[in-house]
């Protein structure tokens, strides 16, 4: 069982995502992408959405049962689904997506799998239940922290309201209830078994408490 009192320490790895890129099929050297993502991922402004993010997702991702995902799907997906990030802008999973099925083409992945990669980008934003497995699988992972301990899960709230520094009070609390709220509407949350039975019960905990601070004066 994975642990759900820490987020993942441990780094991100080129040699994992080498191994990533051979297994989706890659033909052509790709020497400059990995140390993109990483430096992507450590931009000094991501108070939540940072390395300890993406590290917390493999772990996250290793520890699930695939449930008829392809699994080298979904973590190609984690590599780059929050790889352009940043608050002031609304287009961020786009962005990312376009710079996943571009740079994972021209490193030789075949052209149906780098799309694919890219649509599942695309599915975390959120708007929607995903209605595939691999979809499901990697949503379920982005969103895992929302099940976590009381004091990860409030820190987590910290590191968004760090990112969104530039929002007045009051714009912040209504649009983070608006998107909370949206959250702990879905019936069920988690869309895995293993994330439902891990997380779920927590989850809503959390999202209760943190509407709940959200509303008070």
């Amino acid at each position: 069982m994975e642990a759900v009192g820490r987020l993942s320490t441990a780094p991100v790895s080129a040699g994992r995502f080498e191994a990533l890129l051979r297994s989706l099929g890659a033909g052509r050297p790709a020497p400059d992408l990995f140390p993109s993502l990483a430096a992507a991922w450590a931009e000094p402004h991501r108070a939540y959405h940072g390395t300890r993010h993406l590290a917390d997702c493999l772990e996250q991702l290793d520890a699930a049962p695939a449930d008829g995902a392809d699994r080298a799907l979904v973590e190609a997906a984690l590599w780059f689904h929050d790889a352009v990030y940043h608050p002031r802008a609304g287009d961020n999973e786009v962005r990312s997506a376009a710079w996943a099925e571009r740079a994972l083409a021209g490193a030789g992945v075949p052209d149906e799998r780098s799309a694919e990669i890219a649509r599942l980008v695309l599915l975390t934003r959120h708007l929607a239940p995903a209605a595939d497995p691999a979809g499901r699988l990697l949503c379920d992972v982005d969103l895992s922290i929302l099940g976590r301990s009381a004091e990860l899960y409030d820190g987590f709230e910290r590191g968004i309201r760090a990112e969104y520094a530039w929002v007045p009070e009051p714009v912040y609390r209504a649009e983070r209830s608006r998107i909370l709220s949206g959250l702990l509407a879905r019936d069920p949350l988690y869309q895995t078994p293993h994330f439902q039975a891990r997380y779920e019960s927590a989850a809503r905990d959390n999202l209760r408490r943190a509407l709940a601070r959200l509303s008070s004066a």
